[in-house]
């Protein structure tokens, strides 16, 4: 439940194509839905995990969803629970979904940087990557939601798709209480190393350490820019409207979500530094075939990017925790922070989809792909070494 509620950020993605058609908006203008969300992962994910330091990651976990919750029970307030009236002076309601998705970003922030390192204090030695990716699988059924709710809430019930607040809202809920009735036993180091600003960021003048948070920071926006455009994409260059949030969730999320289920399956029989090569090798193709102007080819690369996408996070996250284990709380901070590339790459795709249009603006992650190629194939070189 912790990790699906960490999915319910990601919906910020999809609610661009949705914001922008209800509220008549820019490209650009849509795109500070996921601006202000991924934002606050640049900005708090460090401070965090240093107060999880001395705190411990079940009281950050709490902080994160008792702020997730705060947020989206602000539309709900606002009388956005499913029939929301989007009229000229509609735009202070734009303003209220933007403060829900900051304290969403905010919430989700904080649990990112407890739930991951918290999955290495329960798993068995040797099965951490494989246990993250499972559990990122189910990340992926909350960000799909964003991409369903609103679509099965209209033809069932005729609501749109500010139902996704209260729906939410229950499930932080059933979370939160559910964190609250079990006991985890949290992995301490045994020194008395505490960490600090200083040696948070001391880690990033390791070569490797410093590629690793930038391949997260470049993946993130990926990511996002791939769920937030993809129906645009659909809707003006192919015209698919009506079913393109369900076409974009199915050729996209679906093979993400089954791709690290699958993902933390095969990793007992394939090193997860050469998955981590293939999987980005197959998402630079898939991006490729977007240019195709074919739409059978689009969305062939739409699956292919889906699948490639499923393990890369999970996979740079745990390599680099396996790499300097006693600096998980650090390492988490500096990793969960770079999730802000989420906020800072899609706007810039948007810019350049207004000035140029959408199938261009494809250009920015295919930039961003490369980076991350040369994050995995250094990794397969293994040629750094722990500083001590």
């Amino acid at each position: 439940m912790i990790f699906l509620a960490m999915g319910l950020i990601d919906s910020a993605g999809p609610m661009v194509s949705l914001a922008k058609e209800s509220f008549k908006i820019s490209n650009t203008m849509a795109s500070l839905l996921p601006m202000l969300a991924y934002i606050m992962y640049g900005l708090l994910s460090v401070p965090i995990g240093l107060l999880q330091d001395r705190k411990g990651k079940k009281f950050i976990l709490n902080m994160g969803l008792a702020i997730a919750l705060s947020g989206l029970i602000i539309p709900i307030f606002s009388g956005m629970y499913g029939k929301m009236v989007v009229d000229s002076s509609s735009m202070g309601q734009f303003y209220k979904i933007l403060a829900a998705i900051l304290f969403l970003g905010a919430g989700g922030s904080i649990l990112q940087v407890a739930g991951n390192p918290i999955m290495r204090d329960i798993s068995d030695e040797g099965h951490y990557s494989k246990n993250l990716s499972f559990a990122q699988s189910i990340i992926t059924i909350g960000s799909s939601m964003g991409f369903l709710l609103p679509v099965a809430m209209l033809f069932a019930f005729g609501l749109d798709w500010s139902i996704l607040f209260p729906v939410f809202s229950c499930l932080v809920l059933i979370s939160f209480v559910g964190l609250n009735m079990i006991k985890i036993k949290e992995k301490r180091s045994d020194d008395d190393h505490h960490a600090t600003f200083k040696t948070c960021f001391k880690l990033l003048g390791n070569r490797y350490i410093l590629t690793m948070v930038i391949g997260i920071f470049i993946y993130c926006g990926v990511e996002i820019c791939m769920s937030a455009n993809i129906p645009i994409l659909l809707s003006e260059k192919f015209h698919v409207k009506e079913m393109g949030l369900i076409i974009s969730w199915s050729l996209f999320y679906l093979p993400i979500l089954a791709g690290r289920f699958v993902g933390s399956l095969i990793m007992a029989r394939i090193a997860p530094k050469r998955l981590f090569l293939y999987t980005v090798l197959l998402t630079l193709l898939g991006i490729s075939l977007i240019f195709s102007n074919s739409y059978p080819l689009t969305l062939t690369g739409i699956l292919l990017i889906g699948i490639g996408c499923a393990n890369i996070f999970p996979l740079i996250f745990s390599i680099t925790i396996d790499y300097m284990p006693e600096h998980a709380n650090e390492l988490s901070g500096l990793l969960v922070s770079c999730i802000a590339g989420g906020a800072l790459i899609p706007p810039i795709m948007g810019m350049v989809a207004d000035i140029t249009s959408i199938q261009t603006a494809f250009v920015v992650p295919v930039v961003c792909i490369c980076y991350i190629l040369f994050v995995a194939i250094i990794n397969n070189k293994t040629i750094y070494e722990i500083p001590r």
